[in-house]
């Protein structure tokens, strides 16, 4: 028989820490049969209770919280631990029975990482547990690197080894093998849901150390530029797929054009350039536009090739007239409460460090476009 408030596992040193929340006995005698043999677990039968454990000196690296509960239920739950310094950044897993779409959408948009439906499948659960645990941990990893590298310049190369060797490598083999799986494998759509899930992580932790150590290198006039051909047509779908969210919560249309004509099936556009930096620089250009533009609009990613590629990101919405002449310089914001100046910035810097170039076109009123150009692949970079 399960307490009524909480539970623990037997502790073993350093195993990580989880907290279940589920009003219903029998539904967490299923999630600590399932979890017990690899993790310490307490479990907590109310929101308030849930939220004590979660403050407690010992915190959970990670919550399964149910969403239907009397009193206090998931949402506000969850709510309130991301209100929370000390609780905003352990990730929250709900549990639920809902069907509907919106319940999903809204957990998400709440903070949570991920929805695991009922009934419990417990190797699906066990799995996803340490997923989230594992990408927790390499961003608990990153972030100790970076604040390293803020404290101490002496450290500065050092570091920078690590973050190359040390996690760029396994990092590039976590995103490809799981885009050959998606290729080659017939999974059903949770499964492809999931593994893209790890893509997309593999990505956002690769842009996080590109972003803290070479734009410093591009700053200074000391990063090795070392191109090869892209295909800039297949970036720009891979970002769009990353915030396909964003782009169908407000309704938006996104048309991409080649030559004024939409690109054929199988179609690339080839530029010199390299891979990883594009992919960054197009995911802070695109995000900007989808964040920028009102709801149900339509954004235009058009491409133009010739000796360069030009590609040009136009959207409704205009830029403030204060910030225009300096769009792109460090630390210019607007009208984002959460944003650092960095974005824009750090395009400038991958657009002219790839011998290419970036403007901002407000002409037309109403409208804000930004237009990008790269040397094409078999053109010398610079040329």
């Amino acid at each position: 028989m399960i307490d009524n408030d909480t539970l623990d596992s037997t502790i073993l040193v350093q195993r990580p820490r989880i907290l279940i929340v589920d009003d219903m006995a029998e539904n967490l005698a299923i999630l600590l049969d399932a979890l017990k043999d690899d993790f310490a677990v307490v479990a907590a039968r109310n929101g308030p209770k849930a939220l004590h454990l979660a403050m407690a000196a010992q915190a959970p690296d990670l919550i399964l919280l149910d969403i239907v509960m009397p009193e206090m239920d998931g949402y506000e739950v969850c709510t309130r631990l991301k209100q929370l310094e000390v609780t905003r950044d352990i990730p929250v897993i709900f549990l639920t029975s809902l069907e509907e779409k919106e319940s999903e959408s809204h957990g998400l948009a709440l903070g949570a990482v991920d929805f695991i439906r009922k009934p419990i499948h417990p190797i699906t659960l066990l799995l996803r547990v340490k997923l989230h645990l594992e990408l927790l941990h390499s961003r608990r990893r990153l972030e100790e690197q970076n604040r390293q590298l803020v404290e101490s310049a002496r450290l500065q190369e050092d570091i920078e080894h690590i973050m190359r060797h040390d996690l760029k490598s396994p990092l590039n083999a976590i995103i490809s093998l799981p885009e050959i799986l998606l290729e080659e494998c017939d999974f059903t759509a949770s499964q492809r849901e999931f593994v893209g899930m790890i893509i997309e992580s593999g990505y956002t932790m690769l842009e996080m150390i590109n972003r803290s150590l070479d734009l410093l290198k591009m700053e200074r006039g000391t990063y090795e530029f070392c191109p090869e051909p892209v295909d800039i047509l297949s970036v720009v779908r891979r970002v769009l797929r990353e915030v396909a969210p964003r782009i169908t919560s407000k309704n938006l249309q996104v048309t991409l054009q080649l030559n004024n004509r939409p690109p054929q099936t199988g179609q690339t556009i080839m530029v010199m350039a390299e891979s990883l930096f594009c992919y960054s620089m197009f995911s802070n250009l695109l995000k900007n536009a989808v964040e920028a533009s009102p709801r149900n609009e339509r954004i235009t990613v058009g491409f133009e090739a010739g000796e360069e590629v030009t590609i040009s990101i136009d959207n409704s919405g205009e830029v403030p007239e204060n910030i225009r002449s300096h769009f792109f310089d460090k630390f210019v914001t607007s009208g984002k409460s959460s944003g650092t100046g960095l974005g824009t910035y750090s395009a400038r810097l991958i657009a002219l460090t790839q011998k290419g170039t970036i403007v901002l076109d407000t002409t037309v009123v109403g409208r804000t476009c930004i237009r990008v150009t790269i040397p094409a692949a078999g053109e010398a970079p610079g040329h």
